[in-house]
């Protein structure tokens, strides 16, 4: 579960287009930049419901993956992959996608396939999700200030996209199924039309004044860096919060951290005042490997507080 800065309908149309994959997520799992090229869509389903279709590499005979968007906020994207032995496997993942307020949205998402189920056994739940915030953060600032742009311009997407045939047909696609059917929306924005709410809402990256200005020109758009600012852009507050497991890895790290320092202290003392050579050296040892688990702990927290940034930002 996440709880992200930008419209619901920014989510979706950020989860059903592959071809940001490679660029925005360059090194996460298996989207590699070097492997950006355009990509071939069939639209086979088009209703008032939603719509599905099959979408492929330009380089791949067929198109092993299918999408399917049921509106209003369900999508599931199925993949055939050819393994170096030629086995083929499959994946699914089903994102849920609603509303948290205007500028907010909140994504539920469950993964299937056989190597997911492998990779769950002896992995850590906490780590999986991290792994999975930092996949979101990547592009989280972008998508916040397109969502601060439309509402800013409030025009029609057709007036601001530049939809490609090779990159950005479900983006259309879903732009223009709100044409059809976002008359019975509080608000939307089309293809070519648009009904904004009358008073339109963007989430802040922080309080007003200098905190704000400070806020949002770090790197991550608002994250602070700090474990308890009252940052909505913080993961602390947009996963951690609403996950059991990570909630409790998070107390769990803070509880062995201060153990950790205390035995730490206590070891250090001991070995100051001990008068024997291998007890001292026993007591400096397990000085050690207390501060070293603290370390470690200290670690842990901030996988669960602090935002992804981009190396060249750092």
């Amino acid at each position: 579960m996440e709880e992200l800065p930008y419209d619901y309908s920014i989510l979706l149309e950020n989860l059903m287009d592959p071809a940001h994959l490679p660029i925005s997520h360059d090194g996460s799992s298996s989207a590699m930049r070097k492997n950006a090229q355009a990509l071939v869509f069939e639209v086979t389903e088009r209703t008032s419901r939603g719509f599905a279709g099959k979408w492929g590499n330009i380089s791949s005979p067929t198109l092993p993956s299918t999408l399917r968007f049921d509106a209003p906020c369900s999508i599931r994207d199925d993949k055939e992959i050819v393994g170096k032995d030629g086995k083929i496997d499959y994946t699914s993942v089903v994102f849920l996608c609603r509303p948290a307020g205007q500028g907010k949205s909140m994504l539920l998402a469950r993964f299937g396939g056989k190597q997911v189920r492998n990779r769950s056994k002896w992995i850590p739940t906490w780590i999986i999700h991290q792994g999975t915030t930092t996949f979101l953060e990547q592009d989280m600032a972008f998508l916040a200030s397109q969502n601060e742009t439309l509402v800013r311009e409030n025009v029609a997407t057709k007036d601001l996209y530049l939809n490609l045939k090779s990159s950005d047909t479900w983006v259309s696609e879903y732009r223009k199924w709100l044409d059809l059917t976002g008359h019975g929306m509080p608000s939307y924005f089309g293809h070519r039309s648009l009904s904004p709410s009358a008073n339109m809402a963007v989430a802040e990256a922080a309080p007003a004044g200098l905190i704000a200005a400070t806020a949002s020109s770090y790197p991550a758009k608002g994250s602070f860096g700090a474990m308890f600012a009252r940052d909505p852009t913080n993961r602390y507050f947009r996963h951690v919060v609403h996950c059991k497991s990570c909630l409790q890895a998070f107390h769990r790290f803070k509880k062995f951290q201060k153990i950790g320092v205390v035995l730490g202290a206590i070891c250090t003392g001991v070995a100051i005042t001990c008068s024997a050579g291998a007890w001292r050296a026993t007591f400096v040892t397990l000085a050690l490997l207390m501060f070293t688990g603290a370390y470690a702990c200290t670690r842990g927290l901030a996988a669960l507080t602090q935002n992804f940034v981009r190396a060249h930002r750092r």
